[in-house]
């Protein structure tokens, strides 16, 4: 075996493995370093593609600032409240229902997707400079980098809305 496919393999693993334990976790702040985790193992899997600048930013974007901000939430709503009403059994069986129904797809989706047998066409640019990814993102994908931004202030205007405390009279 490879080195690199070593090194994928054990990056796959941790990166599934978090994520499990981001969503399985009964403590929010634990899930939120599951999370932190596994935002960093792929980084590591954008550094096994080459593409060093994208793991850069998501681990400054993410594992950064979107972090900071779902701790921040987590902290100013209490989450970790004892007496918390437990979900009615029917939304658990569904849940679980919807959650093998997608599995199934995405695993037949899977089985039955072909493989690509040519080579890929070999262009001259180079994707890893800042100068063509810059072009390329605001020129061809502008609208889609303004709806994130967009998508990203109103996340930031909710959380304070939902933070702000009522102000109860006596």
């Amino acid at each position: 075996m490879s080195p690199i496919l070593i090194i994928f393999c054990v990056l796959a693993a941790i990166t599934l493995s978090t994520a499990f334990l981001t969503i399985f976790s009964k403590n929010p702040i634990h899930s939120a370093i599951y999370l932190v985790l596994c935002f960093f193992s792929i980084a590591g899997h954008y550094l096994l593609f080459n593409a060093q600048f994208l793991a850069i930013v998501h681990i400054i974007v993410y594992s950064g600032a979107i972090m900071v901000l779902f701790l921040f939430t987590i902290m100013l709503m209490n989450l970790n409240k004892e007496d918390e009403v437990h979900k009615p059994r029917i939304t658990r069986i569904g849940a679980l229902a919807v959650f093998v129904i997608m599995s199934v797809v995405l695993i037949s989706i899977f089985i039955h997707s072909k493989t690509i047998v040519d080579g890929y066409d070999n262009i001259s640019e180079d994707f890893q400079s800042t100068k063509v990814l810059g072009i390329v993102l605001l020129n061809e994908y502008m609208v889609p980098f303004e709806f994130a931004s967009i998508l990203l202030l109103v996340a930031m205007i909710g959380v304070v809305l939902l933070s702000k405390k009522e102000k109860t009279e006596n």
